[in-house]
């Protein structure tokens, strides 16, 4: 039986990422769209092919009043990512939500009881974890490949033609850098290091807004120290160009991914062994069939609603306000 799944919202992620990889699932379909304006739902979904006999909405209760709908994606703006899942929850529809899933720990766990009530699934989509270099990594790091993990570093920056991004202002977001890149960073060390390190117990941040004054971070650089000691740092901006590194040290071994961190699922990988080879494929696809397996087998998605909580929880007190 055929998953029917919504979009919700049509920005730039919806229409380059995740409904591609939605439409490439053998058992799942883009069934309906919503947007602020009915106009650009109605040509989204003619765009896409949306299944639903009536499938533009710009009411987003008329949408999850749809009895064959099964599920939605949120793809819109983090501060609506709260109302949005909770409402989804309610209508008793599945929820896959854009990172991060809220911005305030009281909404992140607000959406987890929402969608545990009404006996849906709840998933946050970092698809890092299906880059398939990162996971074959992840498993070898689980293997004690690298012996104990010591320390992980990430750089992901991108220069922004100015300050003109709703990530910049208070009304729709509450990070700039670290909501665009730096959430993935953290879900990263923590999926790598959290097996064998315990939970995150100390973050110690620099935050630099001063080139265009925005309220939100322009580049952040974090200190993180895990339960066994282990430490990480992890540096976004959205005022340089760098290459994009990931690295992993431990006390037999270590690797370092090169232009990996992306939507690509490409780059290159060296440990200390030489040359780590993988696939190169679609981690959109991965995180998406993740979430409607999670459904049809009524189990948790492999990144379920508490594992983004607890990384709205360290932004937020990245930035002083945990």
């Amino acid at each position: 039986m055929q998953l029917n799944i919504a979009i919700i919202s049509t920005g730039k992620i919806a229409t380059g990422s995740l409904v591609p990889a939605l439409k490439a699932q053998p058992d799942a379909c883009l069934w309906s769209v919503y947007s602020r304006e009915l106009s650009r739902a109605a040509e989204f979904a003619k765009a896409h092919g949306a299944q639903a006999p009536l499938a533009a909405y710009d009411d987003l209760d008329a949408l999850l009043a749809d009895e064959k709908l099964d599920a939605v994606i949120l793809a819109s703006p983090d501060k609506l990512h709260a109302p949005q899942a909770i409402a989804a929850a309610q209508a008793g529809k599945h929820c896959f939500t854009e990172k991060p899933m809220a911005t305030e720990n009281s909404d992140a766990q607000a959406m987890v009881e929402a969608c545990q009530k009404a006996g849906v699934r709840l998933g946050v989509a970092y698809h890092l974890r299906w880059h398939d270099g990162h996971r074959k990594l992840q498993h070898m790091a689980n293997q004690g490949g690298f012996g104990e993990i010591r320390h992980m570093r990430l750089m992901w920056a991108r220069q922004q033609a100015d300050d003109q991004n709703w990530r910049a202002t208070p009304q729709v977001g509450r990070w700039w850098s670290l909501a665009g890149v730096g959430t993935h960073c953290l879900d990263q060390v923590r999926w790598f290091m959290g097996p064998s390190c315990g939970e995150v117990v100390k973050v110690s941040s620099v935050i630099n807004n001063a080139v265009w004054g925005s309220p939100h971070d322009e580049t952040a650089v974090l200190a993180l120290q895990f339960e066994n000691g282990s430490t990480a740092e992890i540096c976004t901006s959205v005022l340089f160009d760098a290459p994009r590194r990931m690295e992993i040290y431990g006390s037999k071994g270590f690797a370092e991914c090169e232009n990996t961190l992306g939507a690509e699922g490409a780059g290159t990988i060296t440990t200390h062994l030489g040359e780590f080879k993988f696939e190169v494929r679609d981690p959109y696809f991965g995180e998406i069939a993740d979430f409607v397996s999670a459904i049809r087998e009524n189990r948790q998605p492999e990144v379920p609603g508490t594992e983004g909580a607890r990384n709205v929880a360290l932004l937020l007190e990245a930035i002083g306000e945990g």
